[in-house]
């Protein structure tokens, strides 16, 4: 049987997006517009828009990958109010859907993977659907890209347990940084911000949760 995507699609939108004080207009958009199945393997392109994370790579890799929930993904998105003009760095891209909603919102995007074939995925796959304000460059995702920067905002694609300098000293004077802190149900959203003179704050949000993504896992402290 045929899946009828487009009505998938707006079943997403409406029953995981809207429903979880998502209200601004140019995301809920985008999110519509966006053909998610193309950004999944085939094998679970019928499960694309389920109410939960989906694997793009096998679950036993020594990293698995996964696209988020579109419900927290859509909410950490928000948070990062992005601009029409803004350079966004997203961190963490996979298969690229996150950097195909950005692109709409943005005026462009640079998408970190630390994954040759998922970068090579997303390459293929943006290209083929037309985003050309998207471009997408492999390395260590907690290093960021500061070859591009600094960025207006920084979005991270799944949990970490502290963000490191580095990707603040990314941000431009007014930038955002969007990540998720913490594991479990303890995990909540935060938001960075970094000033007109440079100096960074923070401030939690609301509690949400993600998978944590490879490169940010805070090493066990020994105390003697």
């Amino acid at each position: 049987m045929m899946e009828n995507y487009t009505e998938l699609r707006r079943a997403m939108v409406d029953s995981q997006v809207r429903t979880t004080d998502v209200t601004e207009l140019r995301l809920i958009e985008a999110m519509f517009e966006i053909p998610r199945e193309a950004f999944v393997p085939a094998k679970t392109k019928p499960l694309a828009y389920i109410d939960d994370e989906i694997f793009v790579t096998s679950p036993d890799a020594a990293q698995p990958r996964y696209l988020m929930e579109p419900s927290p993904f859509a909410k950490l998105a928000q948070m990062a109010d992005i601009g029409s003009d803004d350079l966004v760095l997203d961190i963490g891209c996979a298969t690229g859907y996150s950097s195909a909603v950005f692109s709409k919102l943005a005026g462009a995007v640079i998408a970190l993977e630390s994954d040759e074939d998922l970068a090579n995925k997303a390459s293929e796959t943006l290209a083929s659907l037309g985003f050309d304000n998207v471009v997408v460059v492999t390395g260590d995702l907690n290093a960021g890209f500061a070859g591009e920067g600094p960025y207006d905002v920084i979005f991270l694609n799944g949990a970490v347990d502290a963000v490191p300098e580095a990707l603040l000293a990314q941000l431009k004077n007014n930038g955002r940084l969007a990540v998720i802190e913490g594991r479990g149900t303890t995990a909540f959203a935060r938001l960075y911000i970094k000033d007109d003179e440079g100096v960074v704050s923070s401030r939690k949000t609301f509690n949400l949760s993600a998978t944590t993504l490879p490169g940010f896992v805070k090493e066990p402290e020994f105390l003697f």
